[in-house]
């Protein structure tokens, strides 16, 4: 996938409900509060870009599980 990750909810993609879910997990993944994840691209696109507060690029890659991706 080149780079990204895939990630699966079951929220239904209505008003926010399936964004709000990909930041829960992607949080809970990385062990940061949801409130430093948020989706900034693609809110309404199957695609997202989403931010990540106070982990630096390298601290990302380091705590997501191996196989994550």
């Amino acid at each position: 996938m080149g780079g990204a990750l895939k990630i699966r909810v079951t929220a239904p993609a209505e008003r926010g409900k399936a964004n709000a879910a990909i930041e829960t997990v992607i949080a809970d993944a990385l062990g940061v509060s949801r409130a430093c994840v948020r989706v900034v691209a693609g809110k309404t696109s199957p695609s997202k870009v989403v931010e990540i507060v106070g982990l630096s690029e390298a601290e990302v890659y380091q705590r997501f599980p191996r196989g994550a991706a």
